[in-house]
């Protein structure tokens, strides 16, 4: 008998189907789902990290984004493929909606919204120092030509989305809590909506004021924390949620092949609600199509003189970075707004969830026109990365609406071949770290471009792949029982003009690594690439046999950036505030000096140690998504190949 032919009972009754890569996804589920390990909360929302000290994006460990929640139902939906039982899928899907899609009662005002003046214009700055940036309504802004018919189509004006950050133990204290909790306070449980990044993109982590969603001016300063961020004469306590796009593009996609699955499985029936669900976010996921402001797409220049959109023409179909939503807290004399984003980065392209949206019966959304426009999002995407594709096969950064986010002009050579009237932007949105030298972008990105092309056989997208499994697979290092991936990328030209990558690091990370060989993999099994699937086996094995931990899969890692945790954090002159454990937010701030709970923490010693001359501290962090993909990587692989 051989091994994939093996019936394993799991639970009372779910039979399980299982080879080698199957078993070892089974595996590394059980491990996320030990409850001694520490993956999810006591009210199951997965942390970003078993860890608590960890600053990256988001800047404590038992924080977690929406980018968590995407991999959480994306895990549980492989789960019942290879079981049989989807159930979980649809818990994780509520969780999340739960948690995670603020409800009426936390976006209690967008019946106030005025589609004809969606947000009222704030330059971005180069630098936090430059903030707070004053509102101009004097710059025209466009029309918001969706809402209305989402609004008809589900009967609500508010916004299906995931914020993109949670205090999920309300370690600041604000207590922002999911259905109407603004600013309960450090008494409250969690977990508590939060955002950090506000100003600009030399707005690294570590020079963030963190702040509540809903800001009632319990804390912060006399206008609570709006007067660090938004010049205004009259401030007005507010709610404010941010969308990462390529979080709610990945549910939609766990979402597609869990409605694959269930057919092949017949039970395409107990999952029909939740892919309901997943349809509508993808309705509303269309605002991260649009210009920041609603302005047209193409040769924007000038705050003054770039045309207000009237329609469709401020969409320029690709995911953006994010796109917000906010209000007024007073529900009597309300207020509210809404705004896309001009800048997109080809890492968060998602032309599996394009297609989704636009093809598969149980994922079409209501919307009049959300169909015809992931249609075209998806032949968008496409274009978007031939234009991006170097020499060698990497894509490049992005492309920008609004040249250093307050529509200025561009340099002169980035003009003559633009995209759709767009700019090239090696680091579109931030530049601490610059946003295209982490390769991950590379795996992520392109794993997705490689699930359309299995599902699609898209000649388009094969040519890409092509070239880019190529670059790969002459830049991965096997010696051993050891490999090597690149770690960080350096950019020179220019799309249409001697585009050219070069590798300046190296790593063996293994939550790249699973990125890549699940990349390798979809595209070995449509274009019957031994290499691609040879690889892809290599990395599986390597990480597999080597970096076993007793919570996951991972391996040590040094953390030289922790050097930061002195770093100052800007805030203006007089300016004062508190956070609710009493940290003083003043001109004196650094990003340690807002967090000190972070020196109760039981590995602050070893950044403490550093901090005053001691060697660099390593860490084997267990990232949700980390070990998430590393589970559906090896579930893929059996899945492609039974075995």
């Amino acid at each position: 008998m051989r091994s994939w032919q093996v019936i394993l009972l799991i639970g009372c009754a779910t039979q399980i189907q299982a080879g080698v890569y199957t078993q070892r996804f089974l595996d590394q589920y059980g491990k996320i789902h030990n409850s001694s390990a520490g993956y999810f909360s006591p009210v199951g929302v997965p942390y970003h990290s078993i860890e608590t000290l960890m600053v990256e994006a988001p800047d404590y460990g038992h924080e977690t984004t929406s980018e968590a929640y995407s991999y959480y139902i994306w895990l549980e939906a492989m789960y019942g493929a290879i079981s049989g039982d989807f159930s979980s899928f649809n818990t994780a899907w509520d969780v999340m909606e739960k948690y995670m899609i603020p409800t009426h009662e936390d976006q209690p005002t967008n019946s106030f919204y005025n589609p004809s003046k969606p947000a009222t214009y704030a330059p971005e700055h180069d630098t936090p120092n430059e903030y707070p940036a004053w509102m101009d309504t004097s710059v025209a802004v466009g029309t918001d030509p969706i809402s209305q018919e989402l609004q008809s189509a589900y009967g609500t004006p508010d916004i299906y989305g995931m914020h993109w950050l949670s205090d999920v133990d309300n370690i600041y204290g604000f207590g922002v809590t999911p259905g109407g909790g603004c600013e309960k306070g450090p008494s409250a449980a969690g977990p508590s909506y939060i955002n950090t990044f506000q100003r600009g993109p030399e707005e690294s982590v570590w020079r963030t004021v963190p702040q509540p969603s809903c800001d009632s001016f319990q804390y912060g300063g006399t206008n609570g924390f709006l007067d660090l961020f938004t010049g205004d004469n009259n401030y007005a306590k507010q709610w404010k949620f941010t969308n990462a796009p390529d979080a709610d593009a990945r549910a939609v996609q766990a979402a597609f092949w869990a409605s694959r699955w269930a057919a092949d499985a017949g039970q395409t029936g107990t999952i029909s609600a939740t892919l309901e669900k997943a349809a509508k976010m993808g309705d509303f996921l269309r605002y991260a199509l649009f210009d920041k402001y609603f302005k047209k797409i193409g040769d924007c220049v000038g705050p003054q003189t770039c045309a207000a959109g009237t329609g469709k023409d401020a969409a320029h179909y690709l995911l953006s970075w994010y796109y917000a939503w906010g209000g007024a807290l007073d529900t009597n004399g309300g207020w509210a707004w809404r705004i896309g984003d001009g800048a997109a980065h080809f890492g968060y392209q998602n032309p599996l969830a394009a297609y989704a949206l636009a093809n598969e019966a149980s994922l079409k959304p209501k919307g009049s026109t959300a169909v015809s426009d992931w249609q075209t999002s998806l032949e968008r995407q496409l274009e978007f990365y031939s234009w991006l594709q170097t020499e060698e096969g990497a894509f490049a950064g992005g492309a920008t609406n609004t040249w250093n986010g307050r529509y200025d002009t561009p340099p002169s050579n980035l003009t003559s071949n633009t995209f759709h009237g767009m700019f090239y932007d090696w680091e579109p949105v931030y530049h601490d770290p610059p946003s295209n030298r982490w390769y991950g972008m590379q795996s992520w990105s392109l794993d997705r471009l490689a699930q359309y092309y299995y599902v699609s056989g898209d000649a388009t997208a094969k040519g890409l792949l092509d070239k880019w499994v190529s670059w790969v697979l002459a830049n991965t290092k096997f010696s051993g029982n050891s490999y090597q991936l690149p770690a960080t990328l350096e950019w020179s030209g220019l799309p249409g003009n001697d585009l050219h990558v070069s590798i300046t690091a190296y790593t063996n990370d293994v939550g790249t690594a699973a990125g890549t060989a699940r990349a390798l993999a979809y595209y070995a099994a449509k274009a019957n690439a031994e290499n691609a699937k040879s690889a892809a086996k290599q990395l599986l094995d390597i990480m597999w046999e080597n970096f076993q931990t007793q919570y996951g899969v991972s391996n040590e890692e040094p953390r030289e950036d922790y050097s930061r945790f002195n770093e100052p954090v800007y805030v203006p002159s007089g300016w004062t505030g508190t956070y609710p454990n009493g940290d003083v937010i003043d001109s004196s701030a650094t990003f340690i000096g807002l967090r000190s709970w972070y020196k109760n923490d039981p590995e602050w010693s070893k950044v403490e140690s550093y901090l005053n001359g001691g060697s660099v501290p390593s860490f084997t962090y267990h990232r949700f998504w980390a070990q998430a993909d590393i589970a559906l990587a090896n579930g893929a692989y059996g899945l492609l190949f039974n075995e």
